[in-house]
């Protein structure tokens, strides 16, 4: 009779120990953008909450926003680089189809060989990320798995697409998951809508690019009535489900972080779930833009910096985008 696998030593809970952030340097109001799209300063905040984004230069590349960030949540954890054993990065906007940005990302941070590798989420990747890391660290895998959500949306948006130019922007954030002596990450809720896949997408393949008499960068595009309509009713049924399997009330929540992706949708999604007013509500979209999968990371770093999240509050977090891919679980402000 065969030996019995052997088991990695895994552990009950997992919890997010730090949160980084970095935002780039230049600050775009929106009078930058009005003129190519023939719009104006008070649609874009009527229609979307949006002020002002950052756009990274050619120094605020993928891997050094995250690594940036990404030091940040380290020290927040107080976890060393070569204590990390994983490093997963959602994005959309790594211009490099292989290898990965996180090996990248692992070998600048001064990991000792982590495994690593990018998820491709769209914005609802950071939610996937933590996922991921919770399971690796809860079944032993992992000790500490750093994940970060980054994107340079700026380099695949074009500049004259009314339904696009305003909203997406660049920056990245990270998280360290690691073992917690208490449940701090809750059971995911997450899925997708593949039948509504094209709604948002790159407008070309990379094939037909190349074909072309003039190659131009291919660029994001969104039908953004009907990512409104889906997101806004969708996504607070998929809110109250990952509520309800924490074991939560809305009562006993603190603070909600959802895909900075338009206050409008979130207005809508909190008035859907009876958010109480206590409830603390993320508006970093507001002078950060639609970061993607850099979303939900800045976002609750901007909340804990401001105090609007304090250690040990209860948050929930929910992104959703392409594909349609989403994902919820409420977690443990670190």
């Amino acid at each position: 009779m065969s030996a019995p696998l052997q088991a990695d030593q895994g552990t009950s809970y997992a919890g997010i120990l730090g949160i980084g952030a970095y935002r780039p340097a230049r600050v775009v109001p929106n009078s930058e953008v009005v003129e190519a799209i023939d719009s104006s300063d008070e649609w874009i905040q009527q229609r979307s909450g949006i002020k002002t984004r950052g756009f990274a230069d050619d120094s605020e590349t993928i891997v050094a926003m995250s690594v940036a960030a990404s030091r940040d949540a380290l020290a927040q954890a107080g976890v060393d680089p070569r204590q990390v054993d994983c490093v997963v990065v959602a994005t959309v906007s790594h211009l490099l189809q292989t290898p990965s940005a996180a090996t990248a990302i692992a070998h600048e941070l001064g990991t000792d060989g982590a495994a690593a590798f990018d998820v491709s989420a769209a914005c609802a990747g950071f939610c996937h990320g933590i996922t991921l890391a919770s399971d690796m660290v809860r079944g032993g895998s992992a000790r500490y798995v750093l994940v970060i959500g980054v994107e340079r949306l700026s380099d695949i948006t074009s500049r004259t697409d009314r339904g696009t130019a305003f909203i997406f922007a660049d920056g990245a954030g990270a998280a360290v998951v690691g073992s917690s002596d208490v449940p701090a990450i809750g059971p995911v809720v997450w899925g997708s809508d593949g039948e509504q896949y094209d709604l948002i997408r790159q407008r070309e393949d990379w094939r037909d690019v190349i074909a072309s008499d003039a190659p131009v960068m291919p660029h994001l595009t969104m039908q953004g009535n009907e990512v409104f309509r889906w997101a806004s009713f969708s996504m607070a049924k998929v809110a109250l489900q990952a509520l309800d399997r924490a074991g939560v009330s809305v009562d006993q929540l603190d603070c909600f972080v959802p895909h900075q992706a338009n206050n409008r949708i979130t207005d809508a999604m909190a008035r859907s779930m009876k958010l109480p007013p206590h409830v603390r509500i993320a508006r970093d979209i507001v002078d950060a833009g639609n970061t993607s999968a850099a979303s939900i990371p800045l976002a609750l770093d901007r909340m804990m910096r401001d105090g609007d999240a304090r250690s040990g509050d209860v948050a929930l977090l929910i992104a959703f985008g392409a594909g349609l891919s989403y994902a919820a679980q409420v977690v443990t402000i670190p």
